[in-house]
């Protein structure tokens, strides 16, 4: 399902003809839902980089929403994960920035310049200019600037579903109208979620297939 069949479908169930600027609104909201609610591989970025020598802190990528995991390495050497903490716990394991080595820790550190830009606080301070591997959570580019994405080509019901959901309650539309398709976008995100949260995290060969009780 592309942009433009997204919106004709969309007007089509409501029987009426939405404001673009609206329509944008909802489906962004839609994909938000949807986004938040299953951790599909599909939004999943990966940031390499590199530290700077004796600098506590690295800029977030900007699309930069949430962590996997991040490593560092020397180059040609082996890759070493650090372990997540709290900035508390940076300030009290790590209270002097001017001590160096190689670091085992880091925090994600509140915005010093603007409001969009996060940084990565790391403990000790790098002692070299360590390679960076981070790989996180993203927020892919809308279908509304994209025109097609992998939700709209892949998993269809559950954005038409979202979609919906969000112009039924536009529109004010009667109570079981909302519960309905209130009900139909949790079944759609439950297949989903079978897919991002399950098969996505699974193979055959360690996991076996999937088995129903025969009755």
């Amino acid at each position: 399902m592309t942009y433009t069949e997204l919106v004709t479908a969309v007007s089509d169930y409501c029987e009426n003809t939405f404001v673009t600027a609206d329509m944008n609104t909802m489906i962004k909201q839609a994909e938000q839902r949807i986004y938040n609610t299953v951790q599909l591989a599909n939004l999943r970025k990966t940031y390499s980089g590199t530290l700077t020598t004796g600098v506590q802190y690295l800029d977030a990528p900007t699309d930069f929403l949430s962590a996997y995991s991040l490593s560092i390495y020397p180059t040609g050497g082996d890759y070493i994960f650090l372990l997540n903490k709290d900035v508390n716990f940076m300030r009290e394991a790590y209270p002097s920035p001017t001590t160096t080595g190689k670091p085992k820790h880091y925090a994600l550190f509140g915005p010093s310049s603007t409001v969009t830009t996060l940084k990565f606080s790391f403990g000790p301070t790098p002692d070299a200019a360590y390679n960076i591997d981070l790989n996180y959570f993203y927020y892919p580019e809308s279908i509304v600037t994209a025109s097609t994405t992998w939700l709209g080509t892949n998993f269809d019901v559950a954005l038409f579903n979202a979609t919906m959901m969000e112009a039924v309650t536009y529109m004010k539309g009667e109570p079981d109208l909302v519960a309905l398709y209130k009900d139909r976008y949790e079944t759609a995100i439950f297949l989903l979620k079978n897919l991002g949260d399950g098969k996505q995290r699974t193979d055959a060969y360690r996991d076996g297939q999937t088995r129903t009780t025969v009755i």
